[in-house]
């Protein structure tokens, strides 16, 4: 996989465009709903370096081509190398791909991601942290990675548990979807702004000249339009989310959902308890714990937390939830995958711990990330 990925990639995986002070990064893969690969994110660190190092630059904006900003990592690429048995190349590649969104994070040049369309996994952990997020009536925000035997990662734990209440659980154990509107009424987003208007704000911030992040919000409040939430939207049930997800345990949450479901034909709830069975016993109970923590640690750690957790997963240290999860939905298109264990009761505290420890490999450290002097400080809790 290494080798295929490396000797023959993609020509214009990514493009990069200047103007007088702006930085673009256009992510191109949009046949592929611009996933990550290991060159595209090669790509831009070397860019990074270059625009962080450039006084001339005052602002960076990230974009997408194509009807989605990213929908996440190369996870095919990866799992294919990990049977091949490599699974170090996917700790190399996710080691170089959690490096790059803590580096834009804590970018030394204001961000301005312009996410409109599909944003999923590894697009958000590029682009959560950014210090502007703005979105659109197309934008599609989701972190289902649990469907797979996965985890929603790349930070989630941060940034999704600074959401209000317990939305970031409610996200992350369901893989429920939001609409732009939905993610700038929980925080998600700083900006919504509608798709016709995209390009004029962009030409707009092609002419910014400063770093001055106030001068920055103007320009885009100009083109930033109102919201009204739809009355389904589950952002609008959050008193009902808050009474379910703050319970201690998957189980607990699960049976409050079901308790809730039978007082009346709630489609959310359904939907929540419906994706909550089908994903990996063993991805819900890392998840819940990873946040519950992640509310007081600093992004770098989460990060760190997230590798080491991650190399788990590719080495099969414990169980082949992620391998398995990823044949069948992946590679089989739709397919039940056989958890092991296969009920949250017989995932136990004490097997979900492993997953936080150091891995038992010679070769294998903890994620190294560089001294940063601009820490994240885009989120805060709102519990």
């Amino acid at each position: 996989m290494a080798s295929r990925s490396l000797s023959h990639p993609e020509p214009n995986q990514v493009l990069f465009e200047e103007s007088s002070c702006v930085r673009k990064v256009i992510l191109n893969r949009p046949h592929k709903l611009n996933s990550l690969t290991y060159e595209m994110i090669s790509q831009i660190l070397r860019n990074l370096e270059v625009y962080e190092k450039d006084p001339m630059v005052k602002l960076l904006i990230l974009k997408g081509q194509g009807k989605a900003f990213c929908a996440g990592g190369d996870v095919v690429g990866m799992v294919l190398s990990i049977n091949e048995g490599h699974w170090s190349f996917g700790a190399s590649f996710y080691k170089k791909q959690l490096t790059l969104d803590y580096l834009l994070a804590t970018s030394t040049k204001p961000l301005v991601s312009l996410i409109n369309g599909i944003v999923m996994g590894g697009g958000a952990g590029l682009s959560m942290n950014s210090m502007f997020r703005v979105v659109t009536e197309n934008t599609v925000f989701a972190m289902p990675e649990g469907q797979i035997g996965f985890f929603p990662d790349v930070g989630a734990s941060y940034f999704l548990s600074r959401l209000p209440g317990y939305f970031g659980e409610y996200l992350g154990l369901t893989g429920a979807r939001l609409d732009g509107k939905e993610m700038l009424a929980c925080g998600l987003a700083t900006h919504f702004v509608l798709s016709k208007d995209l390009l004029l704000l962009e030409n707009a911030l092609s002419e910014v000249a400063s770093s001055d992040a106030s001068t920055i919000s103007r320009v885009i409040s100009g083109f930033s339009s109102k919201i009204s939430l739809k009355k389904e939207s589950a952002y609008r049930r959050l008193e009902t989310i808050n009474k379910c997800f703050s319970r201690r345990t998957v189980e607990e949450i699960l049976s409050m959902l079901e308790n809730e479901a039978a007082n009346g034909d709630n489609k959310w709830i359904i939907q929540a308890i419906s994706s909550m069975k089908s994903a990996s016993p063993t991805s819900l109970k890392i998840f819940l714990k990873l946040i519950r923590e992640g509310r007081t640690k600093e992004l770098k750690d989460c990060l760190i937390q997230d590798y080491t957790i991650a190399c788990h997963m590719f080495q099969r240290t414990f169980n082949p939830d992620f391998i398995e999860g990823s044949r069948a939905k992946l590679f089989e298109k739709g397919k039940q995958p056989k958890w092991e264990p296969s009920k949250l009761e017989l995932v136990r505290d004490d097997f979900v711990n492993q997953y936080f420890e150091k891995v038992d490999d010679a070769d294998w450290e903890y994620l190294q990330l560089p001294a940063r002097p601009n820490l994240a400080k885009t989120w805060e809790s709102k519990l």
